[in-house]
């Protein structure tokens, strides 16, 4: 029988495996430097196969596909595999300071500040946010970010009777917020700090805190996220200029330009994968632009399918927390799918010129490798939940179904 779990892994993996396609797609770009080429891309047209010979000479198509994207891809479907098979409920089980869910966000945290040390930390286009193992990359606010969603679920599970007290109910909780968000806003990235407050507030809010204190604190957060935007200039600008792109095109309003052209130039059925014109253009387009990339390539159908695919996640959450009885699980269930659609929100508002410009990843299908993984684990633990309603229920019925004699012993009698 399918399950909103089964459909909720289903979704995550077509989403991966148009990540993959994507990145692909986005990623195949000529040499801008060579006149003929730079010509046809300011004419307007894609460049020639020609053009394009030098980046896959003499490969097979199926080859440009074995790299760390596909592996990556591979081992998020493989994590929310393992994650699908984890006993949540065990979680709850494990009292103070024994319980893993602390532990592991106090490491997180450490693992966002060790980003400075220097032959460990990596700096990429100026910002400092990713640690150098040698073997891989990996971003620890991502870790952070998801880690302190069971984290803070657990403390609400445990405290619901009092989550309207400062002292021993939301007060501690927006502590270890702040902190957890201070530790990323030291990597100057405000928009994976911004949806880990707004995550934790939602989850503090469904867990027990009141509305008015909600609001303060919401009104609070909202004053601090204006005082660090007007702190940075740039930031200032890119608000100014998001009121107006064309008061500066060939400045901060040009990227937010080519996005608009990229959705245009899409269409209804789009240009065919690898035709994108504005990836030349826009910056970052395997990442925080890619869905611009994608609208152009695959047009408005392949766009409203991404939707969908986020609508339908969105769906199988509501669905598995509607049915779950244990507080923990049903916390869990709504933070893992909160953070993951409002940083989908973010993403395509940024990319829709419908708020500033702000480098934030499109799950699934924006280029990542501790992104893809440790959001494909969350919501395999959204799955394991799903998994859990299924057992409980399954033995609900068995037990209240009632015994029948076999018929011969009722002849007999």
């Amino acid at each position: 029988m399918l399950r909103p779990g089964h459909l909720l892994m289903a979704s995550v993996a077509a989403l991966l495996g148009l990540g993959v396609i994507m990145v692909h797609s986005a990623g195949l770009t000529p040499d801008a430097g060579d006149p003929a080429v730079a010509w046809q891309i300011t004419a307007g047209q894609h460049p020639s196969p020609e053009s394009m010979g030098g980046i896959l000479p003499d490969r097979q198509m199926w080859a440009m596909f074995a790299d760390k994207t596909t592996l990556f891809a591979l081992l998020a479907l493989g994590a929310m595999v393992l994650a699908s098979r984890i006993n949540v409920r065990g979680l709850m089980t494990v009292r103070g300071m024994a319980n893993p869910l602390i532990w592991a966000t106090g490491g997180a945290m450490v693992l966002c500040l060790a980003v400075y040390v220097p032959g460990f930390g990596k700096s990429v286009l100026g910002a400092r946010r990713w640690l150098n193992f040698g073997v891989c990359t990996i971003q620890p606010s991502e870790l952070l970010k998801w880690i302190l969603i069971p984290a803070i679920a657990w403390w609400c599970a445990r405290r619901s009777a009092v989550m309207h007290r400062w002292k021993d109910g939301f007060g501690p909780a927006l502590v270890i917020m702040a902190v957890a968000c201070a530790v990323v806003l030291l990597q100057k990235d405000l928009g994976t700090a911004a949806i880990m407050g707004a995550a934790v507030l939602a989850i503090l809010h469904v867990g027990g805190m009141r509305l008015w204190q909600l609001g303060t604190m919401a009104g609070v957060c909202l004053v601090a996220v204006a005082g660090l935007v007007l702190m940075e200039p740039y930031r200032v600008k890119r608000f100014v200029v998001f009121l107006d792109p064309f008061s500066d095109p060939q400045g901060t309003g040009f990227h937010p330009i080519q996005s608009m052209l990229a959705f245009a130039r899409g269409g209804l059925v789009g240009r065919g994968l690898g035709g994108s014109i504005q990836k030349y253009f826009l910056p970052e387009q395997t990442s925080d632009f890619i869905f611009p990339v994608l609208a152009e390539e695959l047009g408005f159908v392949g766009s409203l399918l991404v939707v969908v695919l986020f609508l339908s996640i969105l769906w199988c959450g509501v669905s598995i927390a509607r049915k779950s009885r244990d507080p923990f699980a049903r916390l869990l269930v709504f933070g893992s799918v909160f953070t993951l659609v409002a940083q989908a929100c973010m993403n395509l508002a940024v990319v829709t010129v419908m708020m500033p410009t702000k480098g934030i990843a499109l799950p699934f299908i924006s280029n990542g490798g501790t992104g893809w993984v440790v959001t494909a684990f969350a919501l395999g633990l959204v799955a394991a939940v799903d998994h859990d309603n299924h057992l409980r229920e399954t033995a609900r019925e068995s037990a209240a179904e009632p015994v029948k004699e076999p018929a011969e012993e009722r002849t007999q009698a």
